[in-house]
């Protein structure tokens, strides 16, 4: 395994352990946002679920910045 196979196996692991822990606290946090604002609850919700591939998108465009691939 290569030096940058490797931190990108490490960056990948820890974005999914971090959503993960995520998951647990998620319903808590859309039950608390929607005793506000049913449509805040479901904001809440939808921006956690689509975080987690825009994180993995945004990494690859920054990686594909820095060795200089064009989009």
């Amino acid at each position: 395994m290569t030096n940058e196979t490797c931190r990108t196996a490490l960056a990948a692991a820890a974005i999914f352990l971090l959503f993960l822990v995520g998951w647990i606290f998620i319903p808590g946090l859309v039950l608390a946002v929607a005793d506000i604002s049913p449509w805040l609850g479901v904001v809440v919700a939808a921006v956690f679920v689509l975080a987690f591939p825009a994180i993995f998108w945004l990494r690859s465009r920054h990686n594909r910045k820095m060795r200089g691939d064009a989009d």
